[in-house]
């Protein structure tokens, strides 16, 4: 018990670190990483390149994707319910020490569902793709979203590992699935999902998009201070 509470008294004290650097600019950067409307850019690049390099095929991956991420999220409030760890916003031993200038969310945390998406999107699309330069851009995307909910003050690291590690096994999984399913329903059809990767130019394109949409919100982010838009 000792143990377990040691443990949670080092995950405040690390989220106070990772929550403290804080300013108005990266409280306007870390609103638009935080948002899943700013990277649908990214969504549809995925989208376009499963389509173009799995033909007919993409429509099953997608479909699996989207069951992925649908029981990810369901799953994570289920688990916020069962656990009843308070969000760091809600806790009142340090709630007066938090940052938190976005909305707070629900009363618990444990674990984050904007980790476990991102890194359920990340491990999929990487067994799918198969290109190491496209799996690590989309690792640090998923750690920046994920570090976000720290920073604005709503889930510990803990909450983020917890996601992290479930996203991760349900990718695995869901690609598992997915791999039973076309050999044993789709045994003739090429091109199989198993032995096709994504092109490098496809996997230059994906960073490009994904760097546009970072350089794009730190423009956006300057500016409207710059101009006291905000």
């Amino acid at each position: 018990m000792e143990l377990f509470q040691g443990i949670l008294e080092i995950d405040r004290q690390l989220f106070l670190f990772l929550n403290g650097f804080f300013n108005d600019f990266r409280d306007t950067l870390m609103f638009f990483i935080t948002r899943k409307e700013t990277w649908l850019p990214l969504y549809l690049i995925i989208l376009f390149y499963v389509f173009k390099t799995f033909r007919s095929k993409g429509v099953i991956i997608i479909i699996f994707l989207l069951i992925g991420l649908v029981v990810s999220d369901q799953l994570s409030g289920i688990i916020k319910e069962s656990v009843e760890r308070l969000r760091p916003v809600y806790e009142p031993e340090i709630q007066h020490l938090v940052h938190n200038f976005f909305r707070k969310g629900g009363l618990y945390g444990f674990f984050s569902s904007h980790a476990s998406n991102a890194f359920l999107l990340v491990t999929f699309t990487s067994y799918v793709f198969k290109n190491r330069f496209v799996k690590i851009s989309l690792i640090v995307w998923a750690l920046v979203v994920s570090y976000s909910r720290i920073y604005l003050g709503v889930h510990y690291p803990i909450d983020i590992i917890g996601g992290i590690v479930f996203g991760i096994f349900l990718g695995w999984l869901f690609f598992k699935i997915l791999m039973f399913f076309e050999n044993h329903f789709f045994i003739a059809k090429q091109p199989k999902i198993e032995k096709t990767r994504l092109s490098e130019t496809a996997a230059i394109t994906v960073f490009l998009v994904l760097l546009v949409i970072f350089c794009t919100m730190l423009i956006l982010t300057r500016h409207l201070h710059h101009y006291q838009l905000l």
